[in-house]
């Protein structure tokens, strides 16, 4: 399946870096969000991200205007994903809005067409139970800020079939990524194996055992860290980890959670 058309439903943080990058890299993008004024904010942080391309040499202020122009809007959900080839979920972390956005997506988008969702750790099986078409439900979970960072977590479905996975894996590599093969379990890998360590960082505060500059001042020099993982928690923002470790412990069962 050639795909050209992406259609990226919320313009947040997550939302509308996917599309940047997508527009960036060629595609025909249409960024829908549920108000004018959040698809607004989100086109202002594309600007401001190409704008810091442009200052590092890596786009001309020629790709920023066609990167923009490739990039449509619009607040209706249905008209949005009409003639999708793809179709990106990054809404909030909260499985009942997901739910109802996957069953618009699916009454609404081409039989075709594949539905990803950006989740960072809900369960993707769950998500396509609501489509009719859980053979072309798959996750692509990017990783923050999105024109940076080259991850793209893919994780199949119990249904998610072969083909699926294949496109997935190809697009993301056309966007310059490097994708990653997952299986569909609670917080998949990344934050599966970061949320814990977030959570023990925060145990530390509050047993005393050192400041939070003196926590991230340890994992940053001490085990080559970007950042630390309190400041860490900030960027992702702490509902996000709350949500996630909820995830995690549903999903799991297990109290260290």
């Amino acid at each position: 399946m050639s795909m050209k058309n992406i259609s990226v439903i919320g313009a947040g943080t997550m939302g509308n870096g996917i599309a940047h990058v997508f527009a960036q890299f060629g595609y025909a993008v249409t960024l829908n969000d549920i108000r004018d004024d959040l698809i607004e904010k989100g086109m202002k942080t594309i600007g401001g991200n190409l704008d810091r391309q442009i200052k590092k040499g890596a786009l001309t202020e020629a790709d920023k205007a066609k990167i923009l122009q490739g990039i449509s809007r619009s607040t209706d959900l249905r008209a949005a994903v009409a003639k999708a080839d793809l179709v990106v979920e990054a809404a909030t972390e909260n499985r009942e809005v997901k739910m109802e956005i996957f069953r618009a997506v699916a009454a609404a988008a081409p039989p075709g067409a594949i539905l990803a969702s950006n989740t960072s750790s809900i369960s993707i099986t769950e998500i396509a139970s609501v489509t009719g078409r859980a053979n072309r439900v798959i996750g692509m979970h990017f990783m923050n800020p999105v024109p940076v960072m080259k991850l793209v977590e893919v994780i199949r479905g119990l249904s998610t079939d072969d083909q699926t996975t294949t496109e997935v894996l190809a697009v993301a590599r056309s966007l310059d990524k490097t994708p990653v093969e997952v299986n569909d379990y609670p917080g998949f890998i990344s934050n599966r194996v970061l949320l814990p360590m977030i959570n023990e960082a925060v145990y530390c505060v509050i047993e005393g055992v050192a400041t939070p500059e003196s926590i991230d001042t340890v994992m940053k020099l001490g085990m080559n860290h970007p950042m630390g993982p309190l400041t860490l928690a900030d960027f992702i923002g702490l509902d996000v980890c709350l949500a996630i470790m909820n995830v995690l412990h549903d999903g799991l069962g297990d109290p260290k959670y």
